[in-house]
């Protein structure tokens, strides 16, 4: 099991992770309140803007100040590492 730093110590399994997006268009905001009102929301900003929302394939919803691209590459780089390791 492959963990992501998503920000102040934070981790998420990659292995979990459906999708990466911006918090910006209504149909996430509307994903982000309902998370909220559900209890499947976890806000790992430390009270920080939020930039990127992950979502779970358990219907997690995860909001972080890095941006998209940045847990983008997180991710990219760890399967990289991980593909390294067992090529050896």
């Amino acid at each position: 099991m492959k963990l992501v730093n998503i920000g102040f110590g934070n981790m998420v399994s990659a292995h979990r992770m459906v999708a990466i997006v911006s918090p910006e268009s209504a149909p996430i905001k509307r994903l982000v309140q309902e998370a909220k009102e559900k209890g499947t929301l976890i806000d790992a900003t430390h009270g920080r803007r939020t930039r990127a929302v992950i979502i779970t394939d358990s219907d997690l919803i995860i909001l972080t100040y890095l941006y998209p691209e940045t847990v983008a590459n997180r991710v990219e780089d760890d399967y990289e590492d991980e593909e390294e390791v067992t090529n050896e």
